[in-house]
């Protein structure tokens, strides 16, 4: 797969899990806490893989693994609320970024 691709679709993860968060910080009728978090976690792990792949790090294999898992956690959690469409987008972008950590991680 292209590099640049990749880090795209982190970006874009990164983006829709920053994005989730806010609109559940806003939310906060609910008890959302555990899905704002993994949001920020995610969000956070993306963007850093996406820096090692730009710089081709020698570590970049070992966050793919990360955060394919991360991506994965995200999703489930987010997955609960399927009544909340920015938890909805959240959750399909963190499943299309796992995907596709692991394949690259399988690239590799």
């Amino acid at each position: 797969m292209e590099k640049q691709k990749m880090i795209d679709v982190l970006n874009f993860c990164a983006a829709q899990c920053t994005h989730c968060y806010d609109a559940c910080h806003l939310e906060k009728e609910m008890e959302m806490d555990r899905c704002m978090m993994n949001d920020q976690d995610c969000a956070d792990i993306c963007r850093l893989t996406g820096q090692l792949m730009e710089r081709d790090s020698e570590n970049t294999d070992i966050f793919l693994k990360l955060c394919g898992e991360m991506c994965e956690r995200c999703a489930t959690e987010c997955e609960k609320y399927p009544e909340m469409e920015h938890c909805k987008k959240c959750a399909e972008a963190c499943r299309k970024c796992a995907t596709m950590c692991q394949e690259q991680q399988m690239a590799h």
